[in-house]
């Protein structure tokens, strides 16, 4: 039986996993110590279990487990990354390239970086959200340090070249850096294979707790070394002090594992609910155009922009499905997506995209029911539209998306 509200917006925040959470309950209750305390069972049960999860969420993407920082979040992940080795490395070079697109946690990070006296480069992407590697090539200098590009985008859910832009890094001895919260867990990701220095990542957005991330930091060939960003008492190999959330670490390796026992399958089925999704939605509705690549996309992830509708409107009208008009992050703006911006998307377009993200949990009744439920309330806001009925007359009808 269909049960409202439908959940579709996993790109945001990711619902618990049961199994998740059945592993982390006994440590908020029997097995509370301090991952730190090196006196007690209490304690020494602590921190097996943290190493454990640091195993499991290691082995996701290829890494051993003494690369793996745990962090608060891909924020902090994402923030220890950049100024870390920004600063760690400032004598070889001051500067930085990223990509327009990227989530803020880095844009604004870098920016922060800018009035430190770093210089940054954010290069461009085309219409289908993929960077041009040779303009990556021409924007690394003999001062250049740090590559800092995602894996895939939050809100279109495009996938960038990551092995060739840690291949050209690596030929270049620049150090890359890439967000991977939301390929991790997603699809096949490796950073050996990749080239990838270091790898930001996020338990929520992978049925894990929040609260919680890790960043890969990798050990040999090379070495990365980072300036902390928070002092203390030298937890995390000193490169990220504090008392360490244990029940949250357990769920994220617990989270972790699950992805990647049942990733290849999820994946294949994921990729079928979207394409459901999409198909439903250009059977029923005209003038419907997908922002970003089909085909190097996420398998949840299916951004569409509905011509002659107002975006706010739109999602007054399917209140009862949960999805998002742009990243999670900035959603409280009424400004264009800068992500859509980006694409060269037009401001009109952009208003009325909605993002959809999904996930474990969702169904093939509630992608029909989304299907109908969206198609309906477009039908009905086109009605009312003056300038939809101006184009139909005139013929001046955008042409449909591929």
């Amino acid at each position: 039986m269909l049960k409202l509200p439908i959940y579709m917006d996993n790109h945001a925040t990711t619902p618990l996993d049961p199994r998740v959470l059945e592993a982390m309950m006994p440590y908020f209750t029997d097995r509370f110590g301090n991952a730190a305390s090196r006196n007690h069972s209490f304690g020494w049960q602590a921190e097996e279990a943290v190493e454990v999860a640091r195993k499991q969420v290691a082995e996701l993407i290829g890494a051993t487990a003494k690369e793996i920082v745990f962090t608060s979040g891909a924020t902090e992940s994402d923030n220890l990354a950049i100024k870390g080795a920004a600063h760690m490395y400032r004598e070889k070079g001051n500067h930085l390239v990223t990509v327009v697109t990227e989530h803020k946690a880095v844009i604004d990070t870098c920016k922060h970086l800018e009035k430190d006296g770093f210089e940054v480069t954010y290069l461009p992407v085309g219409r289908e959200g993929g960077l041009d590697l040779d303009r990556l090539r021409a924007a690394i200098t003999g001062r250049t340090i740090l590559v800092s590009v995602m894996a895939a985008n939050n809100e279109v859910g495009v996938l960038q070249p990551i092995a060739d832009i840690g291949r050209i890094a690596r030929e270049r001895g620049v150090l890359f850096h890439t967000d991977a919260v939301q390929v991790a867990g997603k699809l096949p990701f490796d950073v050996n294979a990749s080239n990838v220095d270091m790898a930001s990542l996020s338990a929520h957005k992978m049925y894990g707790p929040k609260g919680v991330g890790a960043l890969y930091v990798r050990r040999r060939n090379p070495r990365v070394l980072l300036t902390p960003i928070i002092d203390g008492g030298g937890h995390e190999r000193g490169m990220r002090s504090g008392t360490l959330n244990v029940p949250g670490i357990v769920g994220f390796g617990k989270a972790a594992a699950l992805c990647r026992e049942e990733l290849m399958v999820e994946s294949a089925r994921l990729t079928a609910l979207r394409d459901r999704l999409y198909g439903g939605l250009r059977r029923n509705l005209p003038e419907i155009f997908v922002n970003g690549s089909m085909t190097e996309r996420l398998p949840g992830n299916l951004n569409v922009s509905f011509a002659y509708v107002e975006g706010e409107s739109l999602l007054m009208g399917i209140n009862d499905v949960a999805v998002s008009s742009g990243s999670a992050c900035t959603s409280a703006t009424l400004e264009p997506s800068y992500v859509l911006k980006a694409l060269g998307v037009g401001d009109e377009l952009a208003h009325s995209s909605i993002r959809f993200g999904l996930g474990r949990f969702n169904t093939e009744e509630e992608v029909d029911f989304v299907v109908e439920k969206l198609s309906a309330v477009v039908a009905r806001l086109r009605e009312m539209s003056p300038l939809y009925e101006f184009a139909k007359e005139s013929g001046k009808l955008l042409k449909m998306a591929d």
